[in-house]
């Protein structure tokens, strides 16, 4: 099925609603449920309390990433894209404050992966082998030339789709996956510093 196209926010101000925690996992949730959720029904996917959550919500609603609708049983929040869509930041790389407000949101998004990790670490019964893995903290680093990039990007792109399912009695398993792809600058290998020709020690003889 055709993915969506994501809704790209650029301004700082709308980026740092995101750097959060908080925030971050209430879009997620958001995005993956794919409907309008009651708070109660939201804190219950968290598993956090539903006091903590208005906070969070009023902002990301007057930021205008997510919008209030009025219903029989009470308000629901949902994302606001269109049906199907996602949320992605557009970069502005360089000294300005949307590099700035991207960087924030990259930290919260690593700590997120931390806790999600460690959580996951501490149960006994999580798949850590096998064509079913769902545990798994790596780090790559190597050469690419522009394919190899290409594929990269292909693959990412196809990981963000298998993700963007509905719940279904198949889609059964909730999961979630962080990564940071960023060029390197090459480091010249240090040279060890050159050393003196040792001095000849000339002793005094006796006269």
């Amino acid at each position: 099925m055709a993915q969506k196209t994501a809704r790209a926010i650029e301004r700082a101000s709308e980026i740092d609603l995101l750097a959060s925690p908080t925030r971050i996992e209430i879009v997620d949730t958001l995005e993956a449920l794919g409907r309008a959720v009651s708070v109660a029904e939201l804190a219950g996917e968290l598993g956090r309390p539903a006091d903590g959550l208005y906070y969070h919500l009023r902002q990301l609603a007057r930021g205008g990433l997510i919008e209030e609708e009025t219903a029989p049983d009470g308000r629901r929040f949902r994302l606001r894209t269109e049906s199907g869509a996602r949320l992605s930041l557009r970069y502005r790389p360089g000294a300005t404050a949307n590099a700035r407000a991207v960087g924030r949101v990259a930290a919260s998004v690593l700590r997120v992966a931390e806790r999600d990790f460690k959580r996951a670490l501490g149960d006994p019964g999580a798949v850590v082998e096998g064509p079913r893995r769902e545990l798994w903290a790596a780090r790559g680093k190597g050469w690419v030339g522009p394919d190899q990039l290409t594929e990269i990007n292909r693959l990412l792109g196809r990981l963000m789709e298998l993700l963007h399912q509905p719940r279904t009695p198949e889609h059964d398993t909730l999961i979630a996956v962080s990564w940071v792809l960023a060029p390197l600058e090459p480091k010249s290998p240090r040279r060890a510093p050159e050393r003196k020709p040792a001095q000849k020690r000339i002793r005094a003889r006796p006269g």
